[in-house]
């Protein structure tokens, strides 16, 4: 039988009412929501009501989805399914680390919370954006960008998946940029995002963020984290720390993790959190695998998946 795998989503997931049912239908998954309410009530209020144009900002999206990617994995805890080996993209490391047992969740959310709202002024003193680039591979990017990294910024930011990759950067390079990426084939697509993660524009949030980051109580993990830096294994706290110091500027190498965790024997995927654009990007990774891929963001993909793990 092969290993069990919970990967947990990052920002680009934040919708009004997530994680409402889920707390309904799961004492566990509800308290988790509430350590969310009782250090930032206003964020859990955005969570439940909205607007959406608010809750989607950095500062707000991040509690908010980490406390969710949380509850889903307490909901899945306390009908006794728990995972071999754990990964998140970006923002969602963060609750890989609590699924390893890296961190708790009251510590995990202190973190994010401090991230996002870091990250937030970073944006706004050093603007920028990301595009996704669909058709080609990741080293014809990478040698597309080469002539515009003398021009400013501009970063192979998420190698998501085979023909999937997102560059970010500054805006009028990305858009300069995009015109090569289409002459080599590909299709390029506008993100609404906040900011230009993973680049060199998030230097000063990194900076920034690695005395907080320092100061954390990790410990060993139960079981192994995948980092987003080195798509690399590891229950090791300070390796796990040395990848995150360097994350916001780093290329999230998602593919290769899913790589890792299929060298690793796991054969059943498990997306833990809002949405499913992680789901889809495993099924990418994986199209030539025989691999289950569930999710579980409600109680009836919940109960789905039990049922499923359970045979």
């Amino acid at each position: 039988m092969g290993k069990l795998a919970f990967v947990s989503p990052g920002q680009g997931s934040a919708t009004v009412g997530m994680g409402v049912a889920l707390a309904d239908a799961s004492p566990a998954a509800a308290r988790v929501l509430d350590e969310l309410g009782a250090l930032r009530p206003d964020i859990r209020a955005l969570t439940l009501d909205g607007p959406k144009d608010e809750l989607i900002r950095t500062e707000h999206a991040q509690p908010a989805i980490f406390a969710v990617d949380c509850a889903a994995l307490a909901a899945l805890a306390e009908h006794g399914v728990r995972p071999d080996i754990v990964a998140g993209h970006s923002l969602g490391e963060y609750a890989a680390l609590v699924g390893a047992g890296v961190v708790d969740v009251a510590a995990g959310l202190r973190l994010v919370i401090e991230r996002g709202r870091i990250m937030e002024q970073s944006t706004s003193a050093r603007p920028g954006t990301m595009i996704a680039i669909l058709g080609l591979s990741t080293e014809q990017v990478d040698e597309i960008m080469l002539p515009w990294q003398v021009q400013g910024v501009i970063a192979n930011a998420n190698d998501n998946a085979p023909g999937q990759i997102v560059a970010s950067g500054e805006v009028e390079v990305l858009r300069a940029a995009a015109a090569d990426f289409r002459a080599a084939g590909a299709r390029v697509m506008d993100l609404p995002v906040g900011g230009a993660f993973h680049s060199a524009l998030m230097a000063d949030a990194e900076r920034a963020f690695a005395p907080i980051l320092d100061a954390a109580p990790f410990v060993a993990g139960r079981i192994p984290l995948v980092s987003n830096l080195t798509a690399v294994p590891s229950t090791d706290p300070q390796t796990i720390r040395a990848g995150l110091r360097k994350q916001m500027t780093g290329r999230v190498r998602w593919r290769e993790s899913i790589d890792a965790m299929l060298a690793a024997g796991v054969d059943t995927f498990v997306e833990v959190g809002p949405g499913t654009v992680l789901s889809g990007l495993v099924r990418r990774c994986t199209k030539e695998k025989a691999v289950r891929v569930l999710n579980v963001e409600d109680p009836t993909s919940l109960e789905k998946a039990v049922a499923v793990l359970a045979d």
